[in-house]
């Protein structure tokens, strides 16, 4: 256990690391599976991964047995997974942009980081709030974020 943990740092990061591996695994099987374009594109993807994400059994059981170690390693530096969201969402928008021609209302890094706290506040509601996750108010959250703002609407 001491030669793993010099190697990867902590125990945190090892469960970090062993999480993003299977998330982004999760991602790039939404990312493959969806062909709408635009926004709709960005929130199916999103839409796809959380939906799996919550299917996880293991990983729900991980939420509720370890729920201090879920939130350093899912939202802190200890575990990486949140930077690494960011980084893959900032990714998601700017193929977007390119493929797409989604016009992005802002730096994309920005907006990567706002777009994953908004679905980290619902997909794990429970964890953070005790509430049920609300996919639907995060993605009409996630639109009104992506669409460009024209004045006076």
């Amino acid at each position: 256990r001491a030669t793993l943990y010099r190697v990867v740092h902590s125990r945190d990061r090892l469960l970090g690391d062993v999480l993003w591996e299977l998330g982004e695994q999760l991602l790039n099987r939404a990312r493959q599976s969806t062909a709408t374009t635009g926004i709709d594109g960005v929130l199916e993807i999103t839409h796809r991964f959380c939906t799996m994400l919550l299917r996880s059994e293991p990983f729900r059981l991980f939420l509720k047995t370890e729920p201090k170690t879920a939130t350093r390693v899912l939202f802190t530096p200890a575990g990486g997974v949140h930077t690494r969201a960011v980084a893959a969402q900032q990714e998601i928008l700017l193929d977007a942009a390119r493929r797409d021609g989604l016009t992005l209302p802002g730096d994309p890094a920005h907006l990567a980081y706002l777009y994953v706290r908004i679905i980290e506040s619902s997909l794990y509601a429970e964890l953070l709030t005790g509430q049920q996750p609300d996919l639907p108010l995060a993605e009409r959250t996630i639109r009104s974020l992506l669409t460009p703002y024209d004045g006076l609407r």
